[in-house]
């Protein structure tokens, strides 16, 4: 072990080798928790609605599968996938998409999910190079993709994830100072939840409409937690540009509607990824942009 790390250590292409594997082992974890953590919170609000109510019926439903167990099956079949028919991206080529048992149709969402985990490792990897930093951006990296996509399917960001986030970008900008100063995450916290709390405040006040959840406030202050609140305005000019681009686009394909909802947080949980590796490239851009010629 004492060797493998070292070699990480000095030499790049091995430290991006095996990140970028390590980044489609997670991938696969990271579909299982995209499907699962959602039904998971459904059923448990519905039971604390029961409770509540006092009515002592039974479970509305049967409890849906945790994030560890059972173990990964097909929805069609039922049955039980493989170690050899569970290998990252590679399984899915070899089977071309389909069950092994069934042939039932997998989706291609499954293999993109572990390539876009590999690759947000191996880029990571040759941004920031060993040290503590690429451990906790790998942390960060998976968890923002998780976020993202169940907030696309969903219109949800689960406390489960973004507060445990939060106070660990807290702690670890106190202890190593990995992205940030201690006051500046402290404060990071804090202006992200209020900044997106005011707009969304003063957009209720103007329109009597909800122009964002609550789930947008706390991502953004676990942002701020790990990058610090001088970063925020970079992470909120991206998410904003990069939402009002697909919006309209949307729009012009005429597959979304002026009045349909659009989750922000797959924006935010793209521009705080981008902002970790390049803020400082982007801001050192912009800038340039705004100077006079």
């Amino acid at each position: 072990m004492t060797e493998l790390l070292a070699l990480l250590q000095h030499s790049q292409p091995a430290l991006i080798a095996v990140v970028t594997i390590l980044g489609a082992l997670v991938g696969s974890f990271l579909n299982v928790v995209i499907f699962r953590l959602p039904k998971r919170m459904h059923y448990e609000w519905q039971q604390q609605c029961l409770d509540i109510m006092g009515t002592e019926s039974s479970p509305v439903q049967d409890p849906p599968p945790g994030l560890i167990r059972p173990a990964s099956h097909c929805p069609s079949c039922g049955h039980n996938i493989l170690p050899w028919h569970n290998i990252p991206i590679l399984s899915y080529l070899l089977l071309r998409g389909h069950c092994a048992y069934c042939q039932h149709r997998i989706s291609l969402r499954y293999p993109l999910i572990e390539l876009l985990a590999a690759l947000t490792a191996a880029i990571s990897a040759i941004i920031l190079g060993w040290g503590a930093q690429l451990s906790v951006a790998l942390i960060l990296g998976w968890a923002l993709i998780i976020l993202a996509f169940i907030d696309f399917d969903q219109q949800l960001l689960p406390d489960q994830i973004t507060l445990p986030l939060l106070w660990l970008g807290l702690f670890c900008n106190v202890q190593w100072q990995v992205f940030s100063t201690p006051t500046q995450a402290l404060y990071g916290a804090m202006v992200g939840y209020l900044s997106l709390w005011l707009i969304y405040q003063l957009f209720k006040l103007l329109t009597g409409k909800e122009g964002m959840g609550y789930g947008d406030f706390k991502l953004l202050a676990m942002l701020g937690a790990w990058l610090g609140w001088q970063r925020l305005p970079t992470v909120i000019l991206l998410a904003a540009v990069v939402g009002t681009v697909i919006s309209l686009a949307l729009m012009a394909a005429k597959q979304q509607g002026r009045d349909t909802p659009i989750p922000f947080g797959p924006f935010l949980a793209t521009a705080g990824w981008f902002t970790l590796l390049f803020g400082d490239t982007i801001a050192r851009s912009y800038l340039q942009l705004l100077r006079p010629y």
